[in-house]
């Protein structure tokens, strides 16, 4: 559990000023300021640096104005929420990227809370903070369609885990769901060597992927490499930034991410690889039109 200070300290990084009982309104407020404040990103990664998934020290990781992936952001908030009075679940999951099939293979690390509800009847709710561009808001574990800004989710039985659910993405989006395991674990054991393989390896798909994405009430943002796509509503527009000073901006102002942790030479050097790896994925785009 954290203590008053070490809490105080986490809201304060996601802007909320004052601890409050755990309510499911709470949750909400909770949910939105995370998403808006934490981007999920492989910055660490592609910069060669392998930073822990232990629930304190993602808590550290966040309160001192970084941020990470799935298992960090989820660690972290799981933690907060304990910490605040919130009934809180680890599951196992599994992200399907687009063209593959669905998949629970613990690469992603998922949580429910359960709150009682209006009726004093246990309800259980799907929290992540740790995919990205979806969702702003918890949502109910309950089978059925969610509008939440500009994106459409939806809640179904998973086809991969008895009694598991799946929460589909937005027919528009980056990746069409995630599936989740019922089973509720007790340590994080189970996805340490997922994250070894995801931030050390030369086979892990983000090695050279340098990847940011943060959500807000009416559509996300994403940066890819130097590819600054903008979603609001249906439409998306995407910008292609060539120059450090202005990609320093949009990290900062618009993912919250000012790359504290880095010296001046360690921000150009990790710049120059972005910029290095972005005209290799331009060259290989023109290739393929040839």
């Amino acid at each position: 559990m954290l203590t008053k200070e070490e809490i105080k300290a986490y809201l304060m990084r996601i802007g909320i000023a004052d601890i409050q009982p755990p309510t499911l309104s709470y949750l909400f407020e909770l949910h939105r300021a995370h998403v808006r404040s934490a981007s999920w990103q492989t910055i660490d990664i592609v910069a060669g640096r392998h930073t822990p998934i232990g629930v304190h020290e993602s808590v550290q990781l966040l309160s001192s104005g970084r941020s990470g992936y799935c298992f960090h952001l989820n660690g972290a908030f799981s933690e907060l929420l304990r910490s605040l009075g919130y009934q809180v679940a680890w599951h196992r999951a599994g992200v399907q990227p687009l063209g593959q099939e669905p998949r629970i293979n613990s690469f992603h690390l998922s949580l429910t809370v359960t709150l009682p509800d209006e009726h004093q009847q246990e309800q259980r709710w799907i929290v992540d903070v740790g995919l990205g561009d979806m969702p702003y808001e918890p949502l109910p574990l309950e089978m059925g369609s969610y509008d939440q800004g500009s994106f459409l989710y939806k809640v179904t039985p998973s086809g991969v885990a008895r009694h598991g659910w799946r929460l589909e993405h937005d027919p528009l989006a980056s990746f069409p769901g995630v599936d989740i395991a019922p089973e509720v674990l007790t340590t994080l054991d189970e996805f340490q060597q997922k994250h070894d393989f995801y931030s050390q390896s030369l086979e892990s798909p983000w090695h050279q992927l340098f990847l940011v994405r943060q959500r807000h009430a009416t559509g996300s943002n994403e940066l890819r490499g130097c590819v600054w796509s903008r979603r609001e509503l249906r439409d998306t527009v995407k910008t292609e930034i060539t120059t450090q000073s202005v990609w320093r901006e949009v990290l900062a102002d618009v993912f919250q991410e000012h790359l504290v942790a880095y010296s001046k030479e360690e921000r150009d050097d990790l710049w120059n690889r972005v910029w290095s790896l972005h005209e290799e994925w331009k060259r290989a785009k023109a290739a393929v039109k040839e």
